[in-house]
């Protein structure tokens, strides 16, 4: 065995001893300076603040959806043919303008024979209050003559009316959002029906109202020269002939809750923010009492009338809403991390001549991180805040090796200035990995594996001498989160 050992050269063994060396290294390295680090540390901050009125406001918030406030489906009150369309979608319209014609031959057949039927009853109401003899029967039929004259009558003026609704015209001023009929459409008031191009529409009312309820001649509702129309703010969607909407009058439905629908109240001013950051303004207009479900929760609609007509704002642009439903005035506030409270007392640190004076203060509403005083201080008065903040994150260290000669990177090489000073959870910035120094050394001369600028012989020889010594040390750095925290517990950013 000693033979063996003496057989083995000197250089073999450096070689051997240099691996050694390499891997424990490494280990030390992974284990005590690779793995993050983290340290944490509180710090007690304070800082004198005065106390001020504001203006406290209660609110609830929600979203919504932009939509036209004026909307109508407009639609022929007349039957007939189309003879002419003059608007498409996407036109601009103002009240009165004609959207379409038909051709009067339905309705002047209609109006010769109202116009027959009434004659045909007035020639019978005259027959038979000439031949009234005085008897029940002969009065009876004189008042059954009667009530058909008037219903004759009744058909006559409708027709008469008719006459004039041959041009549907706009109700009023907006976008033509939907053209449902076409040129050669056969159009009536109980329904319509679309032409070979397929353009035709049909319903069970002539207002083409989303209700389906129609109506004829002067008993429409909403009637407009020409044709009947139904307003909506729903923007769903209908079988009428036209839709028109307005795009100088916008409101947006905002679902609220049960547990906050109670606090709201129709005139309540609300704050709008859409996704680009455009802000705009509106007052509630209607509270629904109906509520329907989302994710099994029940919403109530809270209608909102948006104030003026603001640029930028589309049919379907999404918008979060603020409501204020208490507003109050010149409120004094200090910092709600200013207040301790202990056994039902508050009291505040008030600053006085430079001293804190410990002073029982009465408090009210909180809003945000400000709390109202109702008795205790004045407007003026200092108080002091004092928060705790804790910081967390990694600090660095420095390298310093064992001696000996020819030792593992001497010079600041490899890794000179410590072996991976920490940088939060990193090797540290000065020294690093490797080192300032850098690896492998920058020297070329000496008989050493991977020679550092030394002359000397050995594993990554240098000038000096060592495990893990060099010039530099290693770097330091942290990084922190902060969270500032009130003495009273409570938690604040």
């Amino acid at each position: 065995m000693k033979g063996f050992l003496k057989r083995i050269g000197t250089r073999t063994w450096i070689i051997v001893g240099a691996i050694v060396v390499v891997v424990a290294g490494a280990a030390v390295y992974w284990f005590g300076f690779g793995m993050p680090a983290t340290a944490s540390s509180a710090q007690t901050v304070s800082q004198v603040v005065q106390a001020a009125t504001t203006t406290m406001e209660k609110t609830v918030t929600g979203s919504g959806t932009v939509a036209p406030l004026v909307e109508e489906d407009v639609s022929f009150a007349a039957s007939g043919t189309v003879t002419a369309v003059n608007v498409q979608a996407g036109s601009t319209v103002k009240a009165g303008d004609v959207l379409a014609t038909i051709d009067d031959l339905t309705v002047r057949a209609d109006l010769l024979s109202a116009q027959a039927d009434l004659a045909t009853a007035q020639s019978k109401l005259t027959q038979d209050e000439d031949a009234d003899d005085g008897s029940t029967a002969a009065d009876s039929r004189v008042a059954a003559d009667e009530a058909a004259v008037q219903v004759a009558q009744a058909s006559v003026d409708a027709a008469q009316a008719a006459m004039g609704e041959t041009s549907l015209t706009a109700p009023v001023a907006g976008l033509v959002t939907a053209v449902n009929v076409a040129v050669g459409d056969v159009v009536s008031g109980s329904g319509s029906s679309g032409s070979a191009s397929g353009s035709g529409s049909s319903s069970s009312g002539s207002s083409g109202s989303t209700s389906g309820s129609g109506s004829s001649g002067s008993s429409a509702s909403g009637q407009a020269a020409g044709g009947s129309s139904s307003g909506s703010s729903s923007g769903s969607s209908s079988s009428a002939q036209f839709t028109i909407v307005g795009t100088d009058a916008w409101h947006v439905s905002v679902p609220v809750s049960a547990a906050s629908v109670k606090n709201v109240a129709v005139g309540d001013e609300v704050t709008f923010t859409t996704t680009d950051g455009t802000r705009f303004f509106g007052t509630v207009s209607s509270v629904g009492m109906l509520p329907s479900t989302s994710s099994g929760a029940a919403m109530y609609p809270v209608d909102v009338k948006v104030t003026g007509s603001p640029d930028g704002l589309y049919d379907g642009v999404s918008a979060d809403a603020t409501i204020v439903y208490e507003r109050r005035d010149d409120v004094l506030a200090v910092p709600s991390a200013a207040i301790t409270t202990k056994d039902g007392v508050s009291t505040v640190e008030k600053v006085v001549d430079g001293k804190d004076v410990p002073t029982t203060v009465t408090t009210g509403e909180v809003s945000d991180s400000m709390t109202e005083i109702t008795k205790g201080l004045s407007a003026g008065d200092q108080v002091r805040v004092t928060y705790v903040r804790a910081t967390t994150g990694g600090t660095g260290g420095s390298g310093s090796g064992e001696s000996g000669r020819g030792g593992f990177s001497g010079g600041g090489e490899f890794p000179g200035g410590g072996f991976g000073g920490g940088s939060g959870t990193a090797p540290g910035g000065g020294g690093g990995f490797p080192g300032g120094g850098g690896a492998p050394g920058s020297g070329t001369s000496g008989s050493g594996f991977r020679t550092g600028t030394g002359t000397g012989s050995g594993f990554r020889s240098g000038t000096g001498s060592g495990f893990r010594s060099g010039a530099g040390t290693g770097g330091s750095g942290s990084g922190s989160a902060t969270t500032t925290r009130s003495t009273d517990g409570g938690s604040r950013g």
